[in-house]
């Protein structure tokens, strides 16, 4: 790393874009300085100005406007000194494709001058050879340096041409800027010196940089000596923001595994009552078979002896009756004298009783305690506080253990407890007591620790520390005639596949997802250079091969072409591979994004702030600025789609926004609100209708906004087993394909509400 006191050379400052003005992205003209140090065009500037203050595309610092207007910003000298060096090295009066003689018209009159063949440092001309060894022969100019134009063309003498080169003054022109006013602060000329400030102390410049550098350089050093400490705070905030991110996971990972734990005790208390309800059931039930058929055959015979008595009473002959008298009335008083039983025998009938914690709202199984994360010094990572800091970790780590192990065990029938239900009622009470420790370390409303009352947490309190993750935080409210109304779409899961293949030698990182085909992707997989294409089934369909060292980036079908980003460069190429065009992009963007436009045969690419548009030939069709250039500040468009409606949808992760665009680069729709969870905004998707599906990979979500930018609510979430979500793209209008960090693939039907 470049030390902060290092000084940049002037071939570093001519070869890099600090001449580049950062709004109109050229070469700066009338450079004007603004207080925040920042340089812009002048015309620029004045497109810029709102009323009476201006702010800064870079820095976001307001700053008043002078009553003169944006002319009255101070001329960056130095700017226009290194923009003359860079003009005087690349333009000139050409003939025949060389450069000519500035002396020549004026000694011999023609009105074009000689091929130059030397440039004298001092006068800043282009000379011929005969002016060349006269100029090193008069009075006046034989202390010049004359030096060989070839190599001042190469660069060879700009150092040695930048010490003898001069400030021009605006007011006098062809008069070099010498004094300081000390007064007024102002550089002046001769002339200027001989006129208004002719009572003033002046000083040369040479003898007044001598006097004012010290100051200058004492200032240095101590903005030198706070961008240590920026430096070193914005490295422990980074780590500290690592460390949440890490504890966060962990914590997500106990907490599934917890609420899984949770699940399977309860499903195995499930299969056993239900087998315990099954058994009741068929034992009732083989009782009750055995007592109907008891009760049927005592019927039968009852009837059966009945019926032969009212024949014999109601056919038979006196003798017959009487004969049969002492019989019959024997068999009748015998069936009378039988048990008969008044009603069905006693059934236990079944009935649920549920452990009160499942009704009751405010018992929670799972909770979270927060304490303050102690500062890490730079001596190492071993700093007051580790040590609870480890207590407190092992102790949020054995909470969803404890949750395991003190699941709902079923009651014993004679009401005494197991030997499992003194272990898990044990485990109970020493997860409330370490419950109410955390919370007791949670601050207060008042900022003071939470109390107890009665020796039981407040409820109320402890609902509101409840779990707040970023990984399970709700999107915030959806918008109107939306809520619970069914009108959003949803997502009906279709396949889940691989995208590693026998001869990939590493794991796949995919950059890149489009349609290709029928039911088909394109996938960029840049970690093993490679265009793999598969069905919406994971049916692998083989690659589209790549010029040789390509790492595809980026990826958009078109008509019969295939266009991919690689490093600093834009290629197109046919379905077999053959390379119809490629073209340099910026070299300050790591990556840059592709989208192919509705029509099929134009391509968009996201360059440094603005957007460029190529058609099948290789040309650029059109480039805009998202917001124009009087736009509030630089944008940077790491993901890039285009919609039906023909607008540009793109991820700014310089304003942290979703942005909308219209192909004249006007912002129609821009989203920046709560639903971000203060995430950078990931890849970006597009249906038929226009809804926006916006992935939020910290969060393992993906979310949707209508056309114009608005939040609707969530699709996705972790819940869809999305794992670090990376890069999404909609098939048919109506698939979206969403990719993982680990190289999975899974594919969702968007459902809509009318379909």
């Amino acid at each position: 790393m470049v030390s902060h006191g290092s000084s940049p050379s002037l071939l570093e400052a001519l070869s890099s874009d600090f001449l580049a003005c950062k709004i109109c992205l050229e070469q700066l003209q009338a450079p004007k300085t603004l207080p925040c140090l920042h340089t812009y065009c002048q015309d620029c500037l004045g497109q810029l100005a709102d009323g009476s203050h201006i702010r800064c595309p870079e820095c976001r610092e307001t700053v008043p406007v002078p009553p003169e207007g944006v002319a009255a910003f101070k001329t960056n000298f130095f700017v226009n000194g290194l923009l003359d060096l860079v003009k005087a090295r690349a333009c000139g009066d050409l003939r025949a494709g060389k450069p000519a003689c500035a002396l020549c018209p004026l000694v011999g009159g023609t009105s074009a001058g000689g091929p130059a063949t030397a440039r004298c440092l001092d006068c800043a001309d282009d000379l011929c050879q005969a002016c060349a060894d006269g100029h090193r022969c008069t009075r006046q100019t034989h202390t010049h340096r004359v030096v060989d134009l070839v190599g001042y063309r190469a660069g060879w003498y700009d150092e040695e041409a930048r010490e003898r080169q001069a400030a021009q003054c605006p007011q006098h022109p062809g008069e070099a800027l010498r004094f300081l006013c000390q007064p007024c602060s102002q550089l002046l000329c001769r002339e200027c010196r001989l006129d208004p400030h002719l009572d003033h102390p002046c000083l040369p410049l040479a003898e007044a940089v001598r006097a004012r550098r010290p100051g200058l350089e004492e200032l240095l050093a101590g903005v030198d000596s706070n961008l240590v400490e920026l430096e070193a705070a914005r490295r422990m905030e980074k780590e500290a923001l690592a460390r949440l991110r890490e504890q966060a996971a962990r914590v997500g990972t106990q907490v599934e595994e917890a609420a899984e734990g949770v699940l399977r005790a309860l499903l195995a208390q499930k299969q056993e009552v239900l087998g315990q309800l099954r058994a009741h059931v068929e034992a009732a039930e083989e009782a009750a078979r055995e007592r109907l058929a008891e009760l049927e055959g005592r019927e039968q015979v009852a009837r059966a002896a009945a019926a032969f008595a009212r024949r014999v009473l109601s056919l038979g002959r006196e003798a017959e009756i009487l004969s049969l008298e002492g019989a019959i009335a024997q068999r009748l008083r015998q069936l009378q004298g039988c048990p008969w039983a008044p009603g069905p025998a006693p059934c236990l009938l079944p009935q649920l009783e549920l452990h009160p914690g499942l009704l009751d709202k405010n018992c929670h199984l799972l909770q979270l305690s927060f304490e303050e994360q102690q500062p890490q010094k730079d001596g190492g990572k071993d700093g007051p506080g580790t040590q609870g800091g480890e207590e407190s970790q092992s102790r949020r780590e054995d909470a969803p253990k404890t949750e395991r192990q003190g699941g709902v065990q079923p009651q014993a029938r004679d009401g005494a407890q197991t030997p499992k239900e003194e272990k898990a009622q044990t485990t109970r009470e020493d997860r409330v007591q370490t419950l109410e420790e955390n919370r007791a370390q949670i601050p207060h409303e008042d900022g003071g620790p939470q109390p107890h009352r009665g020796g039981r947490p407040n409820k109320k309190k402890k609902f509101k520390g409840r779990l707040k993750s970023i990984s399970r935080e709700p999107s915030p409210a959806l918008g109107p005639n939306l809520d619970g109304s069914g009108l959003l779409p949803r997502p009906i899961f279709s396949c889940s596949f691989p995208t590693r293949m026998p001869g990939d030698k590493r794991s796949p990182r995919i950059t890149g997802l489009c349609p290709f085909g029928p039911r088909e992707i394109l996938v960029a997989d840049e970690q093993n250079r490679a265009l793999k294409c598969f069905s919406l089934n994971g049916d692998y369909k083989g690659t589209v091969p790549v010029p040789e060292g390509c790492s595809p980036c980026s990826v958009a079908a078109l008509q019969s072409a295939v266009a991919f980003s690689a490093g600093a460069r834009l290629y197109l190429i046919s379905p077999d591979g053959e390379v119809q065009w490629r073209r340099a992009l910026s070299l300050s963007q790591a990556s840059h994004a592709v989208a192919a436009l509705p029509s099929g045969d134009r391509v968009a690419v996201s360059v440094a702030g603005h957007v460029e548009v190529y058609n099948m030939e290789g040309s650029l069709a059109t480039r805009f600025i998202p917001g124009g250039k009087a736009s509030r500040g630089l944008r940077a468009l790491v993901f890039l789609t285009t919609s039906p409606q023909g607008h540009f949808v793109g991820s700014d992760w310089q304003q942290n926004s979703v942005v909308i665009c219209d192909g004249l680069g006007q912002v129609v729709g821009e989203y920046k609100g709560p639903g971000l969870h203060g995430c950078q905004p990931g890849s970006v998707s597009v249906d038929k209708k226009g809804y926006i599906f916006l992935t939020l990979r910290e969060v393992n979500k993906v979310v949707i906004l209508d056309p114009k930018g608005s939040l609707l609510g969530d699709f996705l979430t972790a819940y869809h087993g999305l794992e670090k979500p990376r890069v999404t793209t909609m098939v048919d209008g109506r698939y979206l394909v969403v990719s993982l960090s680990n190289g999975t693939i899974h594919v969702f039907r968007v459902r809509f509400p009318d379909s």
